[in-house]
């Protein structure tokens, strides 16, 4: 999961980042309105939710709202902000957002609505199968053959991510896109080290490996040998 927080205070950007990367999200971080905009803009399908700040400088949570809304109905938008009427509230959402969070929140609110949020773009109770692997997002829980297996937050982003276009070569640059941050030095190296401690924990002994190398592309997970 890709998340984009658009917050002109640092403490405040780097609470959540920090907290939303301990979850295995891929977390960008813009601290002006033109930015985020920017940002939200190029990268818009690559998104799965954006966390808006009301009040930033150089255009306003608003704005960039409506704009995302003229490019995209889709994507879960939520404010946070230090505007606390009810009025405020009505308004943010007639401009297209799905949330409306007051300062201060805690991250526990803030994870829950956008899980929340998640769940309602995506399918309620959506889970990821392939033969006897299952993946639950909402619990952040992989099992084979009903046995719990324990992932690293990037390893569950990756499998999730594989899972999600099961059937589809999933190129190397996607995923750097998808499961790092837009600040990754793009090293695909990185990713092969993880396909493999993958199929450590989850590949039969003397089958052929769940996840198919595609060369010189990337990976795919496949029900087609």
């Amino acid at each position: 999961m890709r998340l984009l927080i658009v917050e002109d205070e640092p403490s405040i950007a780097n609470f959540i980042r920090e907290g939303f990367e301990e979850e295995g999200f891929a977390v960008d971080v813009a601290l002006n309105g033109k930015e985020g905009w920017q940002m939200a803009h190029d990268n818009l399908n690559e998104y799965d939710v954006i966390l808006l700040d009301w009040m930033v400088p150089g255009m306003s949570g608003i704005e960039i709202c409506r704009n995302i809304r003229l490019e995209n109905s889709e994507i879960p938008v939520i404010f946070l902000t230090a505007k606390d009427t009810s009025d405020d509230a009505v308004f943010a959402l007639e401009t297209g957002a799905n949330d409306f969070i007051r300062k201060p929140f805690s991250f526990e609110e803030l994870l829950a609505r956008v899980r929340v949020n998640l769940r309602k773009s995506k399918g309620n109770g959506l889970r990821y199968r392939h033969r006897d692997i299952e993946l639950d997002p909402e619990l952040h829980r992989v099992t084979k053959n009903g046995h719990l297996i324990e992932l690293t937050q990037k390893e569950f982003a990756l499998l999730e991510f594989l899972l999600q276009n099961k059937e589809k070569v999933c190129r190397r640059t996607r995923i750097v896109e998808k499961v790092w941050d837009m600040h990754f030095d793009y090293d695909t190296s990185v990713i092969d080290v993880y396909i493999n401690f993958l199929r450590k924990k989850l590949d039969e002994p003397d089958k052929p490996s769940f996840i198919q190398t595609v060369r010189g592309v990337g990976y795919r997970i496949s029900d087609l040998e």
